[in-house]
């Protein structure tokens, strides 16, 4: 009796420990009771763990680096990462990690890679003199931050930094956004202000300010994430951008042509094979634009929803004088992704058009050519007939022909016959055969006529 009990006290605490772990460990008891896991279940349970914000206090700096990587430069990342790593004797990101967290003297460093680029966010305690001044990038190793593989698409600054009384007046925004128009709010419900310029300063990074009202270390933390998060969902959305702008005087040029041909469609000219040939190079110049701008259109799509759910979950309220992010990013981001999304669409549309511009000549070209078949059809026809008259009267003559040669062979023989004793006129039997002669000629070649045209027998052609 004691002995089960002792088990199910075992099972509870190694199913508590594991529960206190984060994960429950599969080699434990309460694990031998479930069906086998699938391969993915531990992964895709973590997966909504995954990049979870850091927790800050204020005061704070950041400094945060997105970089564009190829694929063939993700190794040499992780080995730029394990170099600062073991400069400051830690352990470095293992192979295939996409997301890496250390502390390296003073400052912490975050990095997470996500499908096309790669972010850096570095983290220093306490707060500069001068606004700015000293970035928490900067208690890195010197070149260190230059040295990263990829192309930067974006740098910026924050501050994290205590409240004074009521909301910070305009010289303050001025000394920290150097006099450019502000956008901002309060954030977290009024747990906090949210300030940035969306501009690049002078040293190359862009500049946001959060000031804390009552934040929880975990909610500042998310508050500054976010606001990095919006700035690099905000640029890669706009990649797309000078990408619609080129392919916007191609679409042009692309629409007068096929308007043009369209209205040859409607005159029957002889020109159908020309036509054809130049939609099928309007249709080809249509999918290779299609085919370099789809992804780049497909992700100003994906990243644009993200950077509005990032500024939802900023729960701004708005402060007097001053735009809130959704407002800036409703008037002046919103019409950069609608020209992408118009861009996109038109070149889906046109790839319709010139398809059913295709279609449709391509069955007149068909119908042209079927009525030139029936043409040769009859044409045809009209030689078989007259063949077939020439080769009656050929029959005719050859007929003749015969009976002339058969009539002079019954001849000699009746002059035989005549010269044995037999009392016969060779002409007369001449005279009298011609007839006979006629018809079996005209018998035999009927016979080898209806021989010629008569269906051939399957098993005759095996043998």
């Amino acid at each position: 009796m004691l002995r089960p009990c002792c088990q199910k006290l075992v099972t509870y605490w190694e199913y508590v420990r594991s529960d206190i772990e984060g994960r429950i460990n599969p080699a434990s008891p309460c694990m031998a009771l479930l069906p086998p896991d699938h391969p993915d279940r531990f992964q895709l349970a973590d997966e909504v763990h995954a990049r979870p914000p850091e927790a800050l206090s204020t005061p704070m700096r950041a400094t945060y680096v997105a970089v564009l990587l190829d694929a063939d430069q993700r190794e040499a990342e992780r080995q730029h990462l394990a170099k600062v790593c073991e400069r400051f004797d830690v352990e470095p990101p293992a192979a295939g990690v996409t997301q890496f967290t250390a502390q390296l003297g003073t400052v912490r460093l975050k990095w997470e890679r996500h499908g096309e680029f790669s972010g850096y966010t570095v983290f220093a305690p306490g707060r500069s003199e001068k606004p700015f001044s000293e970035p928490a990038s900067s208690w890195l190793p010197a070149g260190w931050m230059s040295a990263v593989p990829g192309r930067t698409i974006v740098a910026a600054h924050a501050k994290l930094v205590p409240a004074g009384d009521g909301p910070p007046d305009a010289a303050l925004l001025a000394e920290h956004f150097g006099g450019h128009i502000v956008i901002g709010s309060a954030i977290a419900d009024g747990a906090g202000y949210a300030f940035t310029d969306f501009r690049i300063h002078d040293d190359g990074c862009a500049r946001f300010l959060l000031i804390d009202r009552g934040f929880t270390q975990r909610q500042a933390g998310r508050m500054m994430q976010r606001l990095f998060e919006i700035e690099a969902y905000r640029m890669l959305a706009l990649l797309a951008l000078p990408i619609a702008r080129r392919q916007s005087p191609r679409i042009v040029a692309i629409e007068k042509s096929l308007a043009e041909l369209t209205d040859g469609l409607v005159r029957e000219d002889g020109r159908e094979e020309a036509l054809l040939h130049e939609l099928t190079r309007l249709a080809a110049e249509v999918e290779s634009g299609l085919s370099a701008s789809q992804f780049r259109f497909g992700a100003c799509r994906a990243y644009s929803e993200l950077v509005h759910m990032r500024i939802d979950e900023m729960r701004e309220v708005r402060l007097p004088g001053l735009q809130t992010i959704q407002e800036f990013m409703d008037r002046r981001f919103a019409p950069a992704v609608a020209t992408c999304t118009t861009v996109s669409q038109r070149l889906h549309d046109l790839s319709e058009r010139v398809a059913q511009a295709s279609g449709l000549l391509a069955t007149r070209v068909g119908i042209a050519r079927e009525r030139q078949n029936q043409a040769l059809l009859a044409s045809m026809d009209r030689r078989a007939k007259l063949q077939l008259r020439l080769q009656q009267t050929v029959e005719g003559l050859s007929v003749a022909a015969i009976v002339y040669y058969a009539a002079g062979l019954v001849g000699y023989f009746a002059k035989g016959a005549k010269a044995a004793g037999l009392r016969l006129d060779p002409d007369l039997v001449v005279g009298l055969s011609l007839p006979l002669l006629a018809g079996v000629v005209l018998l035999a070649l009927r016979r080898a006529r209806r021989h010629l045209h008569a269906p051939e027998d399957p098993a005759t052609k095996l043998h």
